[in-house]
């Protein structure tokens, strides 16, 4: 294996034996290369700003895969992979932790290993809306970080869990599929509880937890009514409760939340839901001028105003009141994005390919050229 210039292949064969996948790991960590994708039958292939490149490997064979995953599973775990045909989990290399999905596919078995940051970035590293740190200090409530696959959001959380470990006394519990960023406890008590390994189920985990004199909760999915029904409660019994949904907007998060519930109980759940949420962070990812990326937010406080709509049901209505309200932290991802074509970071085609309304940020990008 050679390792070659930023104009060839990360990789190369040396006609010997294949690489291990700490080696492969090692080039990805080097390269700033955000993951690593193997399978059988398969070329490897790393993730670079968006883009999926070659390693430059030869294809893989089913014993190479299976001596990648001797590297980082138990006997047993792989046992489990074979029954299950899927399986998620964390390892953690001498130099970087990654975050692990195994899947079967069409020819063969296939895994992808998500790098995590030893170091946890800050929330003024990431660039993130600075009203993250007021919410982050409320005593109660419920907060939620959305966005797709991959936009980011267990980085933001662990950005917030890190700024309330190293300025305020509180216990923060989290409860995550899988343990993604290890914390230690510094001013806070910090305990990280991974599904499958210390609990079986989220709904569970958050219902003990509520008994373990937690200030702050971490979830890290809110996937089920359940899940959500305790997280409420949690959020209105004195404590702050952070959680992540699949959600492209801070409005279609709120519709999500009442949509897990059937028409019957619509009117209880959005009380519970105006009466608890404090906020929601929608986020996605965009490629920048240089190559490189950025993120952009979809910021939603939930204000006075803000609840009054949402007990009317009128969620509409809160995106207008988002656009003007910029002064209780709150902006639409319409005018992040122009924010960033302005200032020259972004191309206006990417912007409006990144927009879920693109009519309108091109009409707004009109008036401030």
């Amino acid at each position: 294996m050679a390792v070659r210039s930023a104009q060839g292949p990360p990789m190369a064969a040396d006609g010997g034996s294949p690489p291990t996948l700490e080696q492969i790991v090692r080039v990805a960590f080097d390269r700033n290369f955000s993951d690593v994708h193997l399978g059988v039958g398969e070329r490897p292939r790393f993730r670079y700003r968006g883009d999926m490149i070659l390693a430059g490997l030869d294809v893989t064979d089913p014993g190479t895969f299976r001596d990648w995953l001797r590297e980082i599973m138990e006997p047993a775990q792989i046992d489990r992979f074979v029954q299950h045909k899927e399986h998620d989990g964390s390892f953690a290399f001498g130099f970087v932790r990654v975050r692990i999905n195994l899947l079967e596919s069409l020819q063969g078995p296939a895994m992808v290993l998500r790098l995590i940051p030893q170091t946890i970035p800050t929330i003024d590293e990431l660039n993130l809306p600075q009203v993250l740190k007021d919410l982050a200090q409320r005593p109660k409530g419920m907060l939620l970080v959305t966005g797709p696959t991959g936009s980011g959001k267990s980085t933001t959380l662990a950005a917030m869990i890190d700024h309330i470990n190293r300025t305020m006394k509180r216990h923060i519990l989290t409860i995550e599929d899988p343990v993604e960023f290890v914390h230690q406890s510094r001013e806070s008590l910090i305990r990280q509880r991974e599904l499958g390994t210390h609990t079986k189920y989220f709904k569970t985990a958050l219902r003990a937890a509520l008994r373990e004199d937690p200030d702050v909760i971490l979830v890290g999915e809110i996937r089920d009514q359940d899940t959500l029904t305790t997280a409420i409660e949690a959020s209105q019994t004195g404590h702050l409760l952070l959680g992540t949904l699949h959600t492209n907007s801070a409005v279609r998060s709120v519709e999500r939340m009442l949509g897990m519930y059937p028409p019957d109980e619509q009117d209880i759940v959005r009380r519970a839901v105006a009466d608890s949420l404090l906020g929601v962070i929608s986020q996605g990812l965009i490629k920048t001028v240089d190559g490189k990326r950025a993120s952009y937010h979809d910021v939603f406080i939930n204000t006075d105003a803000c609840k009054d709509y949402i007990l009317r049901a009128n969620l509409d209505e809160i995106e207008a009141i988002m656009a003007r309200s910029g002064f209780d932290g709150m902006i639409t991802a319409n005018q992040y994005l122009a924010n960033l074509v302005s200032a020259g970071k972004v191309n206006p085609e990417d912007a409006l390919a990144a927009s879920l309304r693109p009519g309108e940020l091109a009409q707004t990008l009109r008036g401030r050229t």
